[in-house]
């Protein structure tokens, strides 16, 4: 029963924890990316499609992206959805391939772009603490119904207490490497 509750926890807050890795992702650096453009999609015969299926996404360089889509009409409906898009990015277009430079960050949108990533880790964080009260929460449920005891209540406790500070260390971790590759310039 513990043993249960313990790895259903465990798998719940590894998924809060990708689910960090992918806002960050989105967090735009001074680095060009291909997740860069993962949220995009592009209008695809009347269907929202992400551009990743549409289309082949290199890095050029460090700071510039390069697309080439599988079928040329789509060029003008790339560059529409990247324009829509609020990552700021401003494509240029050469025949059937679309350039889009990464713009220099300043030191105002390197300080936002910050504390986005501190907002998304505190979420990360938040996800992994609720995740704690609903395991502990069953712990005491199987108390009530005399399924385990309370000895092995306040051990199960202990176990998922020890998950989430690992965990939470995860986020930690995810959030430094982050917050330090947005201020390198």
């Amino acid at each position: 029963m513990i043993n249960e509750i313990l790895k259903d926890a465990e798998e719940r807050m590894s998924k809060a924890v990708n689910s960090v890795e992918v806002s960050f992702n989105k967090i735009r650096t001074g680095r060009a990316h291909p997740s860069l453009l993962d949220p995009i999609k592009v209008n695809y015969y009347g269907s929202p499609t992400p551009l990743s299926q549409v289309a082949n996404i290199t890095v050029e360089d460090a700071r510039t992206l390069g697309i080439s889509p599988w079928e040329g009409n789509l060029v003008p409906e790339i560059e529409k959805a990247i324009m829509k898009s609020d990552l700021g990015l401003n494509p240029s277009t050469t025949g059937n391939l679309i350039r889009i430079p990464m713009p220099a960050l300043t030191e105002e949108t390197r300080g936002n772009y910050a504390k986005q990533a501190r907002s998304e880790a505190e979420n990360g964080r938040i996800a992994i603490r609720n995740i704690r009260r609903d395991a502990n929460g069953n712990l005491k449920d199987l108390t009530k119904e005399k399924e385990i005891s309370e000895d092995e209540e306040r051990r199960g406790q202990d176990q998922v207490q020890k998950l989430t500070d690992k965990y939470v260390a995860k986020v930690e971790e995810r959030l430094a490497a982050k917050e330090k590759d947005l201020m390198a310039i």
